[in-house]
Parts: structure tokens; sequence; C-alpha cells
């Protein structure tokens, strides 16, 4: 974290580019700080993020809303598996 995050009292997660993945219940997840979309399928989603990939199973995935830094998932979600890189 810079002198310049401290003074500002930015957040880490916003500074560093650190992923953070946010689940609502079983229908919605939103993913901010991701690199890519590796792959989208209706019932499988792969994203690459800085420390990792993130894999979404489930039924009537959709990406609602993505910009450059944020990521809406909406639909079936009944997994949702981390791979770290080491």
């Amino acid at each position: 974290m810079s002198k310049f995050d401290k003074i500002f009292d930015i957040p880490e997660d916003l500074s560093l580019e650190i992923p953070k993945v946010t689940i609502l219940g079983f229908n919605k997840m939103l993913i901010e700080n991701y690199k890519s979309v590796l792959e989208y399928q209706d019932f499988f989603i792969r994203i690459k993020m800085s420390t990792g990939l993130i894999n979404i199973n489930g039924f009537e995935l959709f990406m609602n809303e993505m910009t450059k830094d944020d990521l809406i998932i909406t639909g079936n979600i009944e997994s949702v598996d981390f791979e770290k890189y080491e």
C-alpha cells in the first residue's frame, strides 16, 4: 500500500487490485477486480483474476453487467470453485 493510499484512506482491495467476490444467495454474484472471462456458457463460467481462477457452475447463468473491473452474474448458481495461482 502506497503513502498516497494511506493518506487518502483508500481501501487495500482497490489499491492493490485484489479480487473481491460477493455472493448473494444462490442467484447473484458480484466479482470485482477481475482480469478476463475465459469461458462463458449458460451452465459454466470461468473467470481469470490476478490471484487465480473462479469456476462458477449452475443453470441459466448470465452475465448481467460487465465493466472493465466489475462483473455481475445471475442465474441458478450451484457451486463456486477457486483455483489459486502458485
